[in-house]
């Protein structure tokens, strides 16, 4: 079972540096190549995962509410904290958090159902951690 949040904060990483098709250019077309990279510290993707998230993220935009992807891509591309968001649309905070929880469940649902295998699952999925008292209470049954 993967960590959603931090498949899209690796997907947000990967977009943020032009590579997602979803949002608008900041570059006008032809220009693309003159102006230089700006290099990130952001945890990113691969370009496969990459597109195998954006087929889901337009996916979610086609189907569902307008605002739940204009909440992903503020969140997990421009970086904006859910609290400011919350400010910025004058809504209460717990409804911003919720309609970010729906959208990322449309997504990780989606990536379940179209059976797509990420090349980041492995980094990404959660750890099983046993509490210690379990351990210490196996030690002592064996």
């Amino acid at each position: 079972m993967r960590n959603i949040q931090q498949v899209l904060e690796r997907w947000g990483g990967w977009a943020a540096r032009d590579n997602s098709g979803l949002d608008w250019s900041p570059v006008a077309a032809g220009f693309k190549g003159l102006v230089a990279t700006r290099r990130s510290n952001r945890p990113n993707c691969s370009d496969d995962d990459g597109l195998a998230i954006d087929a889901c993220i337009s996916r979610l935009r086609q189907t569902r509410q307008s605002g739940e992807f204009d909440l992903l891509m503020a969140h997990y591309v421009y970086g904006v904290p859910k609290r400011t968001l919350a400010k910025m649309l004058k809504q209460d905070e717990k409804t911003v958090r919720v309609q970010m929880q729906v959208a990322e469940g449309f997504i990780d649902g989606c990536l379940s159902m179209s059976d797509i295998r990420l090349e980041m699952d492995p980094e990404v999925e959660f750890q099983r951690v046993i509490p210690e008292m379990n351990v210490r209470r196996m030690r002592m049954l064996a």
